[in-house]
């Protein structure tokens, strides 16, 4: 069994978006982040990001990004160059994605950022969480971000953490898979290269470089 476990924002992500370095630089945790989303939006809002043009009232666009007809997008957002906003895509405010990335078909987003490469092409549920560079959700995987009985969110590591908000779904690290139809319960961290098998439930801190076949087996990947 991993002992390692890994849960500082710099373990987790390389960020390198340029408006967005400095929040992950700053934040010990990842949870630090999701309540600061709302305003990194509004600030580029109002200031403008290098690149970016407005695709309507209160969404910023890079280049040559591609949204479908059927896609809905409800202001604040953020889209980075090259991503592809497939039919179906539901993004519902104060949300980041980062360029190159895939929101899909009947996939639904809300106060969330996905750095470069990440993707959520297929009937994924992504709230209050953090995607990393080329982290990948299978058909149908969610990051379920509320408690049954709707108290806040403690993070289970080697110690708990408190982080004092209600909603947080789930943290996957950079170049991380998730398997289709698995969930990632409340307070998830999936560390970096990690796999994860479909239809499992997950819970707690998940190590980088390792296989997760259900919470008794968890095997080194590398």
């Amino acid at each position: 069994m991993f002992v390692n476990k890994k849960i500082l924002t710099k373990e987790l992500f390389d960020c390198d978006i340029p408006f967005l370095k400095e929040v992950f630089d700053n934040a010990t945790y990842p949870w630090e982040i999701l309540p600061q989303i709302k305003e990194v939006v509004a600030k580029a809002l109002k200031e403008g990001l290098p690149g970016y043009h407005l695709l309507e009232n209160g969404i910023l666009v890079g280049e040559n990004v591609s949204v479908a007809k059927t896609a809905t997008i409800l202001p604040p957002a953020i889209i980075g160059s090259g991503t592809e906003i497939r039919p179906g895509a539901y993004l519902r405010g104060n949300v980041i994605v980062g360029e190159n990335c895939v929101l899909g078909n009947s996939s639904e987003l809300k106060n969330c950022i996905l750095l470069y490469h990440a993707q959520a092409p297929h009937y994924n549920y992504v709230g209050d969480s953090i995607l990393g560079n080329h982290a990948h959700m299978g058909a149908g995987s969610i990051c379920s971000n509320l408690r049954s009985d709707g108290k806040n969110i403690v993070i289970h590591a080697d110690k708990d953490h408190e982080t004092g908000i209600r909603k947080v779904g789930a943290f996957i690290a950079d170049h991380a898979e998730i398997g289709c139809g698995a969930v990632l319960n409340p307070g998830t961290i999936i560390g970096k290269n990690t796999q994860v098998y479909p239809l499992v439930s997950v819970r707690g801190i998940v190590p980088e470089n390792s296989i997760y076949k259900d919470k008794d087996n968890i095997v080194d990947k590398r």
